[in-house]
């Protein structure tokens, strides 16, 4: 290769590497992200908890048979309220009336028995004292009286035990309430150990809900909290119009779940609610002054690390730690890392980068 054609080469070698570095060169930076920001607010804010429970009596009675025999009507209609002593079912008497004949027949005869012995007692006393008979004789005759006396006290008590047998025939619930469902239908052959029904008084009515051991450290210690009122909100989301009370608390915390049953009160005129209903209840447990809040959707969650990122002056993201406290409606009260006024990240979190300058428009 001659000179001549080496020198052409060279010249297209420096002719491309400068088109190159033109091109590198007015290739444009990528524009900042662009985020949605929300800006935190400061005001006074209760705190509302909110637990998940159930509704239940506030006394529910097993009704039992106090006899044995067969179921012979259903006098209620389920689910119907019923009044204390007002017959639900009815058991075949005919047993029990035949216990009542034969016990009474047993006491007839034991007062015959008696009858004969204070005769005997009243003719032998005085031949006794003229010494016709022997005070043996006599002693014999009180003794026989003593036990005939015993014998008629006895069959009177069993007697009294066979009319209450015959009157339980009918079986009744003990309280005002809400009957159940009948466990045992007409036909069966029923005991004392069987379950006819249950009879719950519903007015007041218990709600049943479990409380963390934080939290019910908390109550024992706040009297805000054990004075609050409970607002119950329905499974159909409306809410119960009549506010309850904290009754009282279990005995003990539950080694799986780390939560404590607690019981509260609710009026319940006209038995609206009834056992076994789902029902969500809340209480306003504090009140925070100048509270820091924010969006929920502006905190990210990694492995317990709660973080926001703010967009400063300017216009530059700066992912911050923070400390969350209680949710309240849609934001996160802020305990740490943030100050009112900040704009914070709600959209785009993942964009951004620690000093990176970020396009912030804001939410709407």
């Amino acid at each position: 290769m001659n000179r001549q054609t080496i020198a052409a080469l060279l010249v297209l070698s420096t002719a491309a590497a400068a088109c190159t570095g033109k091109t590198e060169a007015a290739k444009p930076a990528p524009p900042p992200p662009t985020v949605v920001v929300a800006a935190a607010t400061q005001s006074d804010q209760e705190v509302v908890r909110e637990w998940i429970g159930t509704t239940e009596g506030d006394v529910n009675a097993e009704i039992r048979p106090k006899v044995e025999g067969y179921l012979l009507r259903r006098t209620y209609v389920e689910g119907s309220n019923v009044r204390q002593g007002q017959t639900l079912f009815e058991v075949d008497p005919r047993q029990v009336q035949s216990q009542l004949r034969q016990a009474e027949a047993n006491l007839a005869q034991a007062e015959a028995a008696l009858a004969k012995a204070n005769r005997d007692v009243a003719r032998y006393e005085p031949l006794a004292a003229e010494r016709a008979i022997s005070q043996q004789e006599l002693d014999n005759a009180r003794s026989s009286q003593d036990a005939a006396r015993a014998s008629v006290g006895a069959l009177r008590a069993a007697v009294e035990n066979a009319r209450l047998n015959q009157s339980w025939t009918r079986v009744t619930s003990p309280i005002d309430g809400v009957a159940g469902i009948a466990q045992a239908q007409v036909g069966n052959l029923v005991s004392p150990q069987t379950v006819l029904t249950t009879v719950s008084r519903v007015n007041p009515i218990r709600v049943v809900f479990p409380m963390s051991e934080q939290e019910y450290l908390h109550y024992q210690n706040a009297a805000s909290l054990k004075n609050a009122e409970l607002e119950l909100a329905l499974a159909d989301g409306s809410i119960y119009p009549h506010k309850g009370r904290i009754a009282l608390s279990g005995r003990d915390v539950s080694v799986k779940t780390g939560t404590i049953t607690v019981i509260g009160t609710f009026p319940n005129p006209g038995n609206l609610l009834r056992p076994g209903q789902y029902a969500k209840v809340r209480a306003v447990t504090d009140v925070r002054r100048g509270a820091i809040l924010i969006p929920q959707r502006a905190v990210n969650e990694l492995q317990g690390i709660y973080q926001v990122a703010v967009v400063g002056a300017d216009g530059k993201a700066e992912v911050r730690p923070v400390q969350v406290g209680a949710r309240i409606g849609t934001n996160w009260l802020i305990e740490s890392g943030v100050s009112a006024g900040d704009r914070v990240v709600i959209e785009g979190f993942s964009r951004v980068k620690n000093g990176q300058p970020v396009n912030a428009k804001v939410a709407n």
